[in-house]
């Protein structure tokens, strides 16, 4: 926790490694959100409601700002991670939240190294499992890097700007209907809030709510004298996010604006295909491979980062205990070939709590425990904000909760 007697000292200036460390504090949350379940979704999505889908696109990431605003100034300001701050907050309710995040991380990350796997093979053409296995040894390598925290930050700002520049690519090349686009991004013809609670979910809830706001604290970049540049890192996070949907979304765009319509077995690779020929199917292959080994790397990070607080051995062997957590993941993976589908579900559902559950419980100090944000007075607009998002947080909790039946059927 930041120490009363610096809390009315300017900030200090940044230094480059932790500059640096703040970059990637930016990209990890950034490229945890982008995964195999975010191409997906959004290449479905935009097949479906065609240039509507901005105005879905320009909502959910209005209220991932606010969402995320909220997570990183408490984080940031307390300079406690979410599970030392619930426990300070209710006992036990840390507990509670890593438990959840730790679970739903190790069951996801079972589909992000199956992500890995259809991004090795439509780029090489490796077999499923042997691509799946080659990238958990890549992702467990930057953590048996003597320096794991630095390789990482590097890794994830270099794969995420990748990403986008070849995104940005596929979208000139199927030369979408901008001006439509633009137009129905504030005056849609139709409206899916379904759709929008999806993206919601899908780019906030779970381990990435917390990504970019653990790897901050541990940054350095706590207290109130730096909530500018804590606000300006979630922003700018969220909006590296946005960025690749709204590329990836022209990118599907000019292909189904054409009339052509999407293999079902596998959409995201159907459009690019079709925008880019056998060159937009490679570049499909790496840019999902790139987003899938990246939620890896901060599916891993974040899970265990929920531990550190609670055993100084996890504190001493952490980057042992991340490796640990990608080969249980791979080695699952391994043994079932595909993300087993029940297990997803029954996560997506826990991940629905994560948020409402874990964004509660920092609103409640934001607004009621100021002792633990050192005396800190919080911003009125920005509690309000919150308390609205988590509603909808609630809404989304509740949806994924429902889809349990899935599990009977």
């Amino acid at each position: 926790m930041t120490d009363p007697a610096t809390l009315d000292k300017s900030p200090a200036p940044a230094t480059p490694s932790r500059r640096g460390a703040l970059i990637g504090a930016m990209f990890l949350m950034a490229t945890s959100a982008i995964g195999p379940g975010f191409i997906t979704q959004t290449t479905v999505f935009t097949a479906k409601l065609g240039a509507a889908f901005a105005f879905a696109i320009v909502v959910s990431v209005l209220v991932d700002i606010a969402i995320q605003l909220n997570v990183w100034r408490v984080v940031g300001v307390s300079g406690m991670r979410a599970q030392e701050l619930g426990n300070r907050v209710v006992p036990g309710a840390g507990y509670a939240l890593a438990a959840l995040d730790v679970f739903g991380g190790l069951v996801f990350n079972i589909g992000n190294i199956a992500g890995t796997a259809l991004g090795l093979n439509a780029l090489l053409g490796l077999d499923v499992k042997i691509g799946g296995a080659v990238s958990a040894l890549v992702a467990i390598a930057i953590f048996l890097i003597r320096r794991a925290g630095v390789a990482m930050d590097r890794i994830v700002v270099v794969l995420g700007a990748l990403m986008i520049l070849l995104t940005l690519y596929v979208a000139f090349v199927s030369d979408p209907p901008l001006g439509d686009a633009l137009k129905q991004s504030v005056a849609p013809g139709t409206v899916d809030f379904l759709i929008i609670t999806t993206l919601i979910g899908g780019t906030v809830g779970g381990y990435i709510t917390y990504a970019g706001a653990h790897r901050m604290i541990e940054s350095g970049l706590t207290g109130r004298e730096n909530v500018r540049e804590i606000n300006r890192s979630a922003v700018i996070g969220i909006l590296v996010t946005g960025v690749m949907r709204v590329l990836l979304f022209l990118a599907v765009l000019g292909v189904v604006a054409g009339g052509v319509t999407l293999a079902k077995e596998n959409a995201p690779a159907s459009a690019f295909e079709h925008a880019a020929g056998e060159a937009g199917m490679r570049l499909f292959g790496l840019i999902m491979w790139s987003a899938a080994i990246t939620s890896v790397i901060g599916a891993s990070y974040t899970s265990v980062s929920f531990l550190v607080s609670f055993s100084s051995f996890v504190e001493k062997y952490r980057n042992r205990i991340v490796v640990g957590f990608i080969v249980v993941s791979a080695a699952i993976y391994l043994m079932i070939g595909t993300a087993p589908a029940k297990l997803l579900i029954f996560a997506g559902a826990l991940n629905g709590l994560i948020l409402p559950f874990g964004l509660g419980v920092l609103l409640y100090a934001a607004g009621r425990r100021r002792d633990l944000l050192g005396g800190y007075r919080y911003p009125v607009w920005l509690l309000v904000l919150g308390v609205a998002a988590w509603l909808l947080s609630l809404y989304l909790g509740w949806n994924a909760l429902s889809e349990l039946d899935d599990l009977w059927k």
